[in-house]
């Protein structure tokens, strides 16, 4: 696909989700939500990996070519590597969204107000202390929010270059947020991220 090609498609995107009434989002829709702030890094190194975690094995072809169009594009610099990343970070957070069968919306702003308990959640992720999370939720969900707490952090060190394990993380990750937000089931990767990624460590 040409430069022209791929800015031209960047902007129809940005059109069409302008146009999209807007609705209370998941986390992972957002700016510093874990599957931006990872689709940045995988630009930014030059490893898919780190972004097709998020996505399920089977929307892998369509998301792929997009990421490699977008390290081409964006050895231009400027506004060409500009729309680039932007077009690749919202194919990749509609990719992950769709493949939990929810809609699609835009990548929130920076700052997007957060739940108490997903921030008491990635606060948890990050120095395993759950405490501060317990304590905001009904004490019959703390067993089960454990359970998932320490399934999560069991599968955090994980090779960045074994995406299954990285995928496998991945989901018990959404599994824990989701339960913390207040779901009770899961739904795949889609929903439930938290708000910074930092929790996703990869080696």
């Amino acid at each position: 696909m040409s430069m022209i090609t791929l800015i031209l498609s960047a902007i129809v995107l940005f059109a069409l989700i302008a146009l999209t009434p807007r609705r209370a989002s998941a986390h992972c829709d957002t700016e510093d939500g874990p599957a931006v702030v990872d689709g940045h890094k995988a630009l930014q190194t030059g490893n898919a990996n780190y972004a097709l975690k998020w996505i399920f094995a089977d929307g892998e072809a369509e998301l792929r070519p997009i990421f490699e169009r977008a390290i081409r594009v964006r050895a231009l610099g400027g506004e060409a590597a500009e729309l680039a990343d932007r077009h690749f970070l919202e194919n990749l957070v509609r990719i992950h969204r769709a493949g939990e069968g929810a809609g699609y919306d835009g990548i929130k702003p920076s700052g997007t107000a957060l739940d108490p308990k997903v921030i008491a959640a990635d606060a948890a992720m990050l120095d395993g202390n759950l405490q501060p999370l317990l304590a905001l939720m009904p004490e019959k969900q703390h067993a089960e929010l454990q359970s998932r707490f320490e399934r999560a952090r069991a599968s955090m060190n994980f090779d960045i270059d074994d995406l299954v394990a990285a995928r496998a993380h991945v989901e018990d990750y959404v599994s824990f947020f989701k339960y913390a937000e207040g779901h009770d089931h899961d739904h795949g990767h889609g929903g439930g991220c938290g708000s910074h990624g930092h929790a996703h460590h990869a080696h």
